[in-house]
């Protein structure tokens, strides 16, 4: 039993292993001055990292529930990683493209003002991981929705926005065939005046998601969604339609994806559909 009880806590540690290494790839990125080239290819593998370390945070409370091995240490061993893949990766890979991106574009934008919209970031994510596991406890029961926007829709929808910034500015580098596709007939030299919104866009959508993951907005768990009996016909037909939205175009439906998951809590808080709802407690793995 003490075998199988490893498992999904090594599973939570390969997501703190990619948050890790997203966070090289960021290092790595900013380390090579004058070559554009490889700056945007390991900025996208950053992104990419973060999208992997959602599997395994999926992944790890899946099979701690499966073989009823859930434990105070594996949802403390979470939280931990979520803090770093979730909380702390994204904010340098944004605080990095905003420095990098700023002089370019010709905006001057300070490092300490950069600092301070990532730093929000990441320790209201912090916060929010803290705030769960005390309010959570070792007994949990399963609903469809969290309070506050999860760390790692937080950290999706950071990572969708820069990661098809990149695919927009170089297609060539950080290409994604499915955007450059869909763009079409449009001259992607169009859209780039656009683009010179990102560095400050970023400065205020971090500290917005940071008090999105400290509110006590409820937002729906993906999971429970998929899984429920009802309409369960209708669920299946949906993940096929985006299984192959994926393929066609991988970074776009990530992007639409996340920032739904965003704005859905919002829309819901708004028309007062959420008052009754029952909370989602995620096991301890």
């Amino acid at each position: 039993m003490k075998s199988i009880a490893t498992l999904p806590n090594l599973l939570t540690l390969a997501n703190a292993a990619c948050g890790l290494l997203a966070i090289s790839r960021t290092i790595d990125a900013l380390s090579l001055p004058g070559d554009e080239a490889l700056f945007y290819e390991n900025m996208k593998n950053a992104c990419f990292l973060i999208f992997l370390a959602m599997i395994f945070d999926g992944l790890d409370g899946m099979v701690a529930r499966l073989t009823k091995t859930t434990s105070d240490f594996g949802a403390q061993l979470d939280s931990f990683a979520d803090a770093i893949t979730f909380g702390v990766a994204p904010a340098i890979l944004a605080k990095s493209l905003i420095q990098h991106e700023g002089p370019l574009l010709d905006y001057s934008i300070s490092p300490r003002l950069s600092f301070a919209a990532c730093a929000c970031f990441s320790l209201l994510a912090i916060l929010r991981l803290a705030r769960f596991n005390l309010e959570s406890g070792t007994e949990k029961k399963k609903g469809k929705f969290f309070r506050g926007l999860p760390s790692p829709a937080a950290a999706g929808s950071v990572a969708s926005l820069i990661w098809i910034y990149l695919v927009l500015l170089q297609p060539n580098v950080a290409g994604d065939e499915g955007v450059a596709g869909l763009v079409g007939g449009f001259e992607m030299q169009a859209l780039k005046p656009l683009l010179t919104w990102m560095p400050p866009l970023l400065l205020i959508w971090l500290p917005l998601l940071g008090l999105l993951m400290v509110s006590r907005i409820r937002y729906p768990h993906g999971f429970a969604w998929i899984s429920s009996e009802r309409n369960n016909f209708f669920n299946l037909v949906a993940v096929v339609f985006i299984a192959g939205a994926l393929y066609l175009a991988p970074v776009l439906l990530l992007f639409a994806v996340f920032h739904f998951v965003v704005f859905s809590g919002l829309v819901r808080t708004a028309l007062g559909r959420d008052r009754d709802e029952e909370l989602e407690v995620e096991p301890a793995n």
